[in-house]
């Protein structure tokens, strides 16, 4: 009969370098997301590219978010309800519309990301002056990571 180590307690277990990463990232994206205020991620996505792409059809925005076209109609119907787009023909193409970004799309995008950005000034606030060099070197090399 073999006998088998008994299981390490959590404190025993230390998740590697891969794990602990993903898990502190997730988390970050999660609470961040929630200074969106009324916005869905999804929302904030298509309003957010729209200010910085330029107008698109609704075919290049699900192309852009990785959606079904469906999905994104309805997210634009809900986004232009609210006066945060417009829809308008295209120019070329009678058949086809175009989704642009109103200035209230634009101001709100403006509002969450000051949301956002007051949220982690504040955490990173409390970190000494080396961690917040460590995390701005960490911040270069995570942006590295996701740009190869």
């Amino acid at each position: 009969m073999t006998q088998t180590s008994p299981t390490p307690s959590r404190a025993e277990r230390r998740p590697d370098l891969a794990t602990n990463l993903r898990i502190a990232v997730l988390r970050l994206s999660r609470r961040l997301r929630s200074e969106s205020g009324e916005l869905t991620e999804a929302q904030y996505s298509v309003v957010s590219a729209l200010c910085h792409l330029g107008p698109m059809s609704p075919g290049q925005l699900a192309e852009h978010d990785k959606v079904q076209r469906p999905s994104m109609t309805r997210t634009v119907a809900a986004l232009e309800e609210r006066g945060l787009v417009t829809r308008a023909a295209h120019p070329d193409d009678k058949r086809q519309v175009v989704v642009a970004v109103t200035d209230a799309g634009r101001d709100l995008i403006r509002e969450v990301k000051r949301r956002r950005n007051a949220w982690l000034d504040k955490r990173l606030a409390k970190l000494t002056p080396a961690e917040r060099e460590i995390v701005a070197q960490a911040a270069v090399i995570l942006r590295k990571v996701v740009e190869e």
